[in-house]
């Protein structure tokens, strides 16, 4: 399946460079996926079914301006070669009305890579009868999605980049009577049915906990473990404007006063892009490759920002093969020493947060970010876990709780899942700890 659909792409490609003008450059990109979705509602089957869907895009440059257009990619050569050569049409026939783009990146090089990571994943057959005798007598509600993902890119310039790779995703819930929650995630490229079964173990155990009676916290500071999963939601803000370069000169970046010296972070804390997992293609929308890994934050330091070309070219600055919108696409936070035996002892009295959810900037210059405690939060006292939680609003800055405030991470990393489906399956996750810190703030 991945060769003929490659070779279809190929194909796809040879036509274009043989209508290209001689003073014409194209770049010309591959999303494509062949996917089991199989969504499950009170423990029972709801929808299920395979999906083969993928979409090029194809850009056009010439006379220092660009055009761009979208079309499906079916893998069949009939449908495939007059799309393209229709969209090619197209595009030259706009591009003289368009305005010129002083800081347009243009194709260079003639690099080549080709990736593929097989999986061992559940035969589609097998899905509902691994899944559902473990839940069974549970209020289970989720996605399981898994197949094959492609990404491709290739331009008129010879540069040819391919990744695929075969990986499932399950994201659930489990529900109280009252419909309080316990969210799940689990993700991988091998199917282990004793991993599945010690993540619902544990998810039931935290259900088991959502029984008792919600006790309701007073706004305040409050000594405060953020689980793996919280941990990922925070880190994904610095793709809102946080390790940006092109953030970081127009005055919109959360880390402008760490540049500048004015705020710290704390030397526990190293945040780095690891692309040697072979989670997601190191080539991004111009095919440049992005180092194995690059080290962001050292040690609590502004070591590295993310650079696309088009922003080294509008700032002298020295690209690093980012992406378009500079934003993290393999993030890694470095383990600490908190084993996970001693997280509730170390934590004694305050609040256990499993998730957090509708996360934004409330004053981005300062790293403030707010957001709500969501799914299994818990109040704890002395060590133990007492009570669930009504739901909290949090405001609080990175650089208090990355900072001065941030007193251990974990030991180990949990790697959470991208498990966004929204028009196509999305590659990739973060590898986190989980974070205690000293005073965290709920303002509501």
């Amino acid at each position: 399946m991945i060769d003929r659909l490659e070779a279809s792409f190929d194909r796809v490609l040879a036509e274009l460079n043989d209508q290209l003008h001689a003073d014409e450059q194209f770049t010309l990109r591959l999303e494509g996926e062949v996917s089991q979705f199989t969504r499950f509602n009170q423990a029972k089957v709801r929808q299920t079914g395979i999906v083969q869907d993928g979409n090029l895009q194809l850009k056009l440059i010439s006379q220092q301006r660009s055009n761009s257009i979208e079309f499906p990619f079916t893998g069949d050569l009939e449908v495939d070669l007059p799309q393209a050569q229709a969209a090619l049409e197209l595009l030259r026939s706009e591009l003289p009305q368009l305005p010129v783009d002083p800081y347009l990146v243009t194709p260079t090089g003639a690099a080549t890579s080709r990736e593929i990571h097989p999986g061992e994943l559940l035969p589609e057959a097998d899905v509902v009868g691994s899944l559902l005798p473990v839940v069974s007598g549970l209020d289970f509600a989720g996605l399981y999605a898994a197949g094959i993902v492609m990404r491709g890119y290739a331009d008129s310039n010879g540069q040819k980049h391919w990744f695929a790779t075969e990986s499932y995703t399950l994201d659930y819930s489990l529900f109280t009577s009252s419909g309080q929650a316990v969210k799940g995630t689990l993700a991988g490229s091998d199917w282990d049915p004793l991993a599945y079964q010690a993540k619902l173990a544990e998810s039931k155990t935290q259900l088991a906990r959502l029984a008792q009676p919600l006790r309701t916290i007073e706004r305040g500071k409050y000594r405060t473990y953020l689980a793996p999963a919280a941990t990922a939601d925070l880190l994904g803000m610095l793709s809102w404007g946080g390790i940006s370069e092109a953030a970081l000169q127009q005055g919109r970046s959360c880390f402008g006063a760490l540049q500048r010296g004015e705020q710290s972070l704390s030397d526990r804390l190293t945040i780095s892009e690891n692309f040697q997992r072979g989670l997601v293609p190191r080539f991004n929308e111009l095919g440049e490759i992005a180092p194995d890994a690059l080290t962001l934050i050292d040690r609590g330091r502004l070591a590295n920002t993310l650079v696309n070309t088009r922003t080294a070219k509008e700032y002298q600055k020295l690209a690093n093969g980012a992406n378009r919108g500079e934003s993290l696409r393999s993030a890694e936070i470095s383990p600490g020493t908190l084993t996970t035996d001693r997280i509730l002892a170390e934590l004694d009295t305050g609040l256990y947060l499993s998730n957090l959810h509708y996360l934004n900037w409330s004053d981005r210059p300062t790293g403030r970010v707010t957001g709500m405690t969501r799914y299994a939060c818990f109040w704890v006292e002395g060590g133990e876990i007492i009570a669930p939680i009504a739901n909290l609003r949090f405001d609080e800055s990175l650089y208090r709780c990355w900072g001065d405030n941030l007193l251990a991470l974990t030991n180990s990393l949990e790697f959470i899942p991208d498990v966004d489906t929204y028009g196509s399956r999305q590659l990739g996750g973060s590898w986190v700890p989980g974070l205690l810190i000293a005073d965290f703030t709920y303002t509501l």
